[in-house]
């Protein structure tokens, strides 16, 4: 059978290992498991979220509201702008997919960081656009800038705080950058981890009913998946100006986010509380990665999310990743992403203990 010839280059992303496969390839007992692989909230949601979740399960064979009227005016008092401004998609990745369909075609080249999130190249590999890299891993503007003035490009990804390495441009060098870029480029500025980023630094917070405001050419993506506690509800949204965001509806399904995934999201919004308590949590734990690290002689890259990414100088990262697995401990193997290093998501204060004597056991054995 004979398929689209854009997608002869296309990868498959690989999300991490579910539980069940360790379950099933190891026989380990399923709550003895602990999964850092993926990034999601190890305190998941507050009761009331989940009540509300359970409540509206009776109404799951009902079509949600979709017009998510609810969501999107809980977002726009939340960030100061209206709900004309806002798209709601089954997470971010699915409003990047929006943009791409909406911009890009065979003749269209998007520009990206080296090393990034790998749905922006998937996507854009789809319709036949070709990819621009920065020759550096972390986000560097003076590449992207020079790579603009030399190719140009309709769509410009810069992922704040960046996924899967961590690190984090400051908002004024955002801003300072967007100034140089053509109306009729659209900036993507993906905030999956904006929540981390911006309680760990304020020089790192980018306001996005200013950058709306001042450039009519980006959009701000953000998700319930992380801060939140809610990746299984797949809920995300984009913040940009009507334009576009009429656009974008133009490629939006029907009803592409639940009754319950609704339901959830605008609960959570109500409860601040709980999600600042996990991100305070989060980077007390990562604290402790950190002097890990430091006291193995391991590098690390000083992270502004919920993971963390080490590099395993004198071992090898995929063997580590392997042995945890063993041990029924989920981490990201970097070696795909040409890096000697794991990307651990940072988890709860028992499961972090457990990945330390764990590596304890694996690093001493291969010395």
């Amino acid at each position: 059978m004979i398929f689209n010839k854009s997608l002869d280059n296309v990868s498959i992303y690989e999300a991490g290992k579910p539980i069940e496969l360790v379950v099933r390839e190891f026989g380990i007992d399923p709550h003895d498991i602990v999964k850092l692989a993926s990034n999601e909230n190890p305190y998941g949601t507050c009761d009331a979220v989940a009540d509300i979740i359970a409540r509206k399960s009776v109404s799951a064979f009902v079509y949600p509201d979709d017009s998510m009227y609810e969501l999107k005016d809980a977002l726009a008092n939340e960030y100061q702008v209206v709900p004309q401004n806002i798209v709601i998609g089954a997470g971010s990745d699915q409003v990047i997919e929006f943009c791409i369909h909406a911009k890009c075609h065979t003749n269209s080249k998007v520009l990206m960081a080296k090393t990034t999130f790998a749905m922006y190249e998937i996507y854009a590999k789809q319709v036949g656009a070709t990819i621009l890299k920065t020759p550096s891993d972390a986000h560097n503007l003076d590449e992207f800038r020079e790579i603009y003035k030399n190719e140009g490009s309709d769509i410009i990804f810069l992922c704040l705080p960046n996924n899967p390495l961590g690190e984090c441009l400051d908002a004024k060098d955002v801003y300072s950058f967007l100034d140089e870029v053509d109306s009729n480029t659209l900036v993507i500025l993906d905030g999956a981890y904006q929540e981390f980023a911006s309680y760990k630094d304020g020089a790192k917070k980018i306001i996005p009913s200013e950058v709306i405001n001042k450039y009519p050419n980006v959009i701000y993506l953000g998700t319930f998946s992380k801060a939140y506690g809610l990746g299984g509800m797949r809920v995300g949204y984009g913040i940009s100006n009507e334009e576009i965001i009429k656009v974008l509806h133009k490629v939006r399904p029907p009803f592409n986010i639940t009754t319950l995934s609704l339901a959830g999201a605008i609960e959570a919004l109500k409860h601040k509380g709980f999600v600042q308590m996990g991100i305070e949590k989060n980077f007390s734990q990562m604290k402790r990665y950190e002097d890990y690290a430091t006291s193995k002689g391991l590098r690390f890259i000083p992270s502004y999310t919920n993971f963390i990414t080490i590099y395993m100088d004198g071992f090898v990262s995929k063997d580590v990743a392997y042995e945890l697995l063993k041990l029924g401990i989920i981490v990201r193997d970097m070696t795909g992403y040409g890096f000697n290093a794991i990307r651990i998501t940072i988890g709860r204060d028992e499961q972090n203990s457990k990945v330390f004597n764990a590596l304890d056991l694996i690093l001493s054995d291969k010395k």
